[in-house]
């Protein structure tokens, strides 16, 4: 069991880590009630850690050698000795609200297989990689918020599945720089993409049309979720409300510029992240 002094320099950790990441909405959003905001913290200190290891490793080796580490420190958590680190104030989280290992199991899961998964033949097995590697995250958050019925989890997967689609769509570019194509192979036949696109400073019109295509999938995954913000509690509906928002959002700047994502990163202003925020806040229920 790890001590208090332990447990408060994990926290201030995890803190520091989710205040300083403001692209994820859910965690670094004001929305938050205090009582679970450093819970939230921790989970997001545990996904952030997951994925650099999995995104910034020298190598694929190296990222696996870290994740099989992390995989242990995990483990030990579980089982009431968590390792220095995050892992203290992660332990707090998942004793006090008896938190499943299966969630956080498959996002390590997920991020093993970038590792040796570069590509994905048609939609239905990027959706099963979208089952682990964004899903878990929902899961945990409905835990959280004690709202984890089975309607909630199947509304909650179809956010987390769009949110997950829309930051492939925004980064095809990155994903390719380092060895990754999330596009279907079948979708690219169909629309005429080839592999050598994807290499070009300047996105093809065939490849233009893909994007709309998958673009137009992700924004039928939000409608189909977007129920849930009716269904849980009020500061999780407004979270909620916030995140599908930034998702849509980031939906119409890949459109503001006509699908050419590998010229243009497309990201979300200032502006347009404050103005989702004060919609949220202003929005009752």
């Amino acid at each position: 069991m790890p001590t208090a002094d332990e447990i408060h320099q994990s926290e201030a950790l995890c803190r520091r880590m989710a205040t300083s990441h403001y692209e994820n909405f859910l965690f670094a959003s004001v929305l938050l009630p205090r009582r679970l905001r450093q819970s939230s913290y921790n989970v997001y200190a545990f996904c952030r850690t997951a994925d650099d290891l999995a995104d910034e490793s020298s190598s694929r080796k190296t990222a696996l050698a870290s994740l099989a580490v992390f995989q242990q420190s995990l483990d030990r958590t579980f089982a009431g000795a968590p390792p220095q680190g995050l892992f203290p104030a992660l332990f707090t989280t998942i004793r006090d609200f008896d938190l499943p290992k299966r969630p956080f199991d498959d996002l390590l899961d997920a991020f093993r297989q970038d590792q040796n998964k570069t590509c994905y033949a048609n939609f239905e097995e990027l959706l099963h990689y979208c089952e682990r590697s964004a899903n878990p995250v929902g899961r945990i958050m409905l835990d959280l918020a004690e709202a984890n019925s089975e309607a909630n989890i199947a509304l909650s997967n179809k956010i987390c599945t769009a949110l997950q689609l829309v930051n492939f769509w925004q980064d095809v570019a990155r994903d390719y720089a380092i060895g990754r194509i999330y596009l279907p192979t079948d979708q690219m036949d169909r629309f005429g993409v080839k592999e050598s696109h994807l290499s070009e400073s300047k996105t093809s019109p065939e490849l233009r049309r893909l994007l709309q295509s998958e673009c137009q999938r992700a924004e039928r995954f939000f409608d189909e979720g977007e129920p849930l913000i009716d269904a849980v509690p009020s500061w999780f509906g407004r979270n909620l409300r916030l995140i599908v928002g930034g998702g849509r959002a980031t939906i119409a700047a890949i459109r503001q510029i006509e699908f050419d994502v590998l010229s243009h990163r497309p990201t979300l202003s200032k502006w347009t992240q404050t103005r989702l925020l004060v919609r949220s806040l202003l929005v009752s229920r």
